[in-house]
This record gives structure tokens, sequence and C-alpha cells, in this order.
């Protein structure tokens, strides 16, 4: 994806949760294919930190450890700023089951902070990251998810367009943190069957640098209280165990756990509601939460009646098969290396 040069080039880059899948890729991604003036990672884990300090090496890097719900820290690190990438979260659903306020510190309220920050700094702009769970949300984790997809909205709309707010919203990021693959992949390292919730569950699959190019079109066409979604594939849980069953020729096979508190069969990336005032090409929605629309003439025109029931999901999605996943999950840098 060709991004604006003026956008990127000689910026100072924020990127809060930086420690993670996102943050490593969009790194690499920046330094191989951009000139930032400088990429701040800010997160918790010192640990990460270090081993990311080893694998760059670059003195455009500065490192920082703090969390998003330290409101005068984020504050602090803004200056300066010019684009913020907010990756920083609670991911895990079981985590926020049991523990929903610390999804509300992390997701909600640090998620604020970040975004008064930038306002007050006067950053151009602000992506946030967000996923299918925050659509018709039944778990900890996607309710706070939405919600902060709500506050940057509201951000956006008493904005004075200093600074553009706006998301992206996808589903299962391939091999990210929270991702089944690593579990699959792990227990295929260690000869144990593969665990499914159940084979006829349904997920989107986006490969991780699919992601960041979301990212990074959210930063050249994004608008004010965008969220922007990638249509993606999707593959039945019992596919995706087979085909990395035949990948690696793991012959202990599947067992079947159930599905667990919060879980759902199928997700959805767009409402019902929300394609009534999408823009869609063939590759993306542009879900314009500021726009304005006559809701009784979208209804009595019979066009509400022409949409999905059930919104954009993975279940009426592209389908793959088995042999489509194989081809999919062996384009992935976590398979090749793990094949070498």
């Amino acid at each position: 994806m060709n991004i604006k040069p003026d956008l990127l080039t000689n910026k100072v880059l924020l990127v809060t949760g930086g420690t993670g899948s996102f943050g490593n890729q969009m790194v690499e991604e920046l330094f191989r294919n951009h000139d930032p003036k400088e990429i701040i990672v800010y997160s918790r884990d010192e640990k990460k930190q270090y081993d990311m300090r080893n694998r760059f090496r670059s003195g455009k890097i500065r490192f920082i450890i703090g969390d998003t719900r330290d409101r005068e820290t984020v504050h602090n690190i803004m200056k300066d700023v010019d684009i913020v990438f907010h990756a920083a979260a609670l991911k895990q659903v079981p985590t926020c089951e049991f523990f929903p306020l610390e999804a509300v510190k992390t997701n909600i309220l640090g998620s604020n902070n970040v975004m008064d920050a930038a306002e007050e700094a006067g950053v151009e702009r602000v992506v946030i990251l967000s996923t299918d769970k925050a659509v018709y949300p039944i778990n900890a984790m996607g309710m706070t998810k939405a919600l902060m997809e709500k506050t940057m909205a509201a951000k956006a709309r008493f904005s004075d367009g200093g600074t553009v707010f706006c998301g992206v919203r996808y589903g299962n990021v391939m091999f990210s943190r929270g991702s089944v693959l690593p579990l699959f992949l792990d227990q295929i390292q260690n000869n144990t069957e593969l665990t499914v919730t159940n084979p006829t569950m349904t997920r989107f699959l986006l490969p991780l640098p699919v992601a960041i190019n979301l990212v990074l079109y959210a930063i050249q066409y994004g608008e004010n209280g965008d969220i922007l979604v990638k249509k993606s594939p999707a593959a039945t849980m019992g596919d995706l165990a087979q085909a990395m069953i035949n990948i690696y020729n793991h012959d202990k096979g599947i067992k079947i756990i159930g599905v667990r508190e919060g879980e759902k069969m199928h997700e959805t990336l767009v409402t019902r509601e929300e394609l009534m005032k999408c823009e869609e090409n063939h590759t993306f929605y542009r879900i314009k939460n500021l726009e304005t629309i006559n809701y009784d003439a979208f209804f009595t025109s019979g066009k509400y009646n022409e949409l999905p029931v059930e919104g954009y999901t993975s279940y009426n999605t592209q389908r793959l098969s088995v042999d489509e996943t194989v081809k999919l999950l062996l384009s992935t840098d976590e398979v090749k290396q793990s094949l070498k």
C-alpha cells in the first residue's frame, strides 16, 4: 500500500502497547518503507522492550515504560508527537471476564487518556485499534472495546478539527496474542492433541501484515470518527485445526472442549445498522460515525430489508476450505519460521 510520504516521513510516531505483535510489525514496516523522525514505544513490559531494543538497534526508537491508565505520564510523552497508533489494551477474553473493571481501566479510561492527551498536544492523527468483539458485544473485552469506539466517535464529534480521530476494526489477527493459532502451534510442538471449542465455530482470519496495512490506510484516508473495516475471509475452527494438522503432519488429533464463557459461535465486523451508513468497496467498509442519514427514508424504501440480518459476519463472509486455509497459513512468517 502506498502511503503519502509526508504523512509519516520525518514525523514523531507514538505506538502505545508497542511491544506486542502489532507494535513489532508496525515498527518493522515503518523502518522498511518509511522514514520517521522518531518512534516512541510506550508499554508496561520491560523485558519485551529489552528484546525489541536488541532486535531493531536503532537510535530512532525511544522506549518508555508506563501505562495508559497513568494520565500524567501519557500527557507528558505526547509532547511533539505527530501521529498516534493506539494498540494498548487488555485483549484476553477470559481475563477480562474475570476482571472486568481492569478492562474498563485500560480499554476505556486508558484510551480516553491517550485521546485527551493527543488533542491537548495538537497531534495530527490518532488511530485506535478495535476488534470484531466490539460488535454486538457479549463479553467484557468486547464491551470495553465498543465503548472505546464510542469514546473515539464522541471525541471526533466535538473536536475542533486540529486532531483527526479514527479507528480500525478487524477480526482474528493470525498468531497475535489471544489468537488460537499460537496455542495450536504450542500443542503441536508438545505433541499433544489440538483443543477446539466447537468445530463449526467460525472466525475471521487476517494476517498481521494485512492488519498493519489497514492501519496505514486509516492514517491516509481516515476521516474524523471513521471506523475502517477490512473485508476478510473466515474459516471454521475445525478446518483451521485440520489445516494445522495437515501442515505439520500432526497425528494426535483434535479434542472438543466446548465453547467458553463470553465466546460467540460467529463474530460480526459490521452491524446491520452500521451497514446503513457505510461506504463500501471491494476490500473495505468505511463506517461514517459522524454522518447523519434519514433512517425513516431508509426503512420505508425497503433497503433495510435487503441488508443481512446479522450484519457482516464470519458466517456470511468468504469461507475458506481446509486447503485454502493451509495456503493462507503457509504465507505467514510464523509458520515459515516454525518449519525451518
